[in-house]
């Protein structure tokens, strides 16, 4: 799960563009950039873009887990109709946790002020939150992808495994975020 160049993930299509944090940045106008010569204003459009890339990247986030989420029923309801119950409590759990993680997603307050709010941020911590952010939205959508392969998969108990691991590491992974926004890391 993740580990992957954006390049190597091959996904081209609109619905699934991965936002790249550090790029949204670059794409001022031409008012924007005078603007930013007065003084103060330049720290406040920096925190704005900071606050627009991160409402950007969570919503992509959130959008893609929804999306794959629907997997999850194409493959329970097949199982309920064949009287293969089994493994339905084991699906309801990922479907919990998986809401659980969406939920912290979609919850959490746009822009975290007590890291946009600095007009100063350190320029490696940025970096760092903004390769963060990037491997976070690579291994979501590794995650997603698994999910949606769920109803093909010929061990759905190995891919049931597959997924609550992968749940684990992105529950991890979104702490880690936090305390790095929260500069603690």
């Amino acid at each position: 799960m993740g580990g992957e160049n954006l390049d190597t993930l091959g996904h081209n299509s609109m619905d699934r563009a991965m936002p790249e944090p550090i790029k949204h940045t670059e794409k001022r106008n031409l008012v924007e950039s005078i603007l930013r010569y007065i003084p103060g204003f330049r720290g406040y459009l920096e925190k704005e873009y900071r606050r627009d890339a991160d409402a950007l990247q969570r919503q992509w986030l959130s959008d893609r887990l929804k999306r794959a989420k629907r997997s999850i029923d194409q493959f329970a309801r097949p199982l309920a109709d064949a009287g293969k119950i089994d493994l339905l409590p084991e699906v309801d759990r990922i479907r919990g946790r998986l809401d659980t993680i969406i939920a912290r997603i979609d919850g959490a307050m746009r822009g975290y002020s007590g890291f946009f709010d600095l007009v100063g941020v350190k320029e490696d911590l940025l970096d760092r939150v903004y390769q963060h952010d990037l491997q976070l939205m690579q291994d979501v959508d590794a995650l997603a992808d698994t999910i949606e392969q769920l109803p093909q998969s010929d061990d759905p108990a190995g891919k049931l495994a597959e997924l609550h691991a992968g749940l684990d590491d992105l529950n991890e992974k979104w702490d880690q975020r936090a305390d790095l926004l929260a500069g603690l890391e």
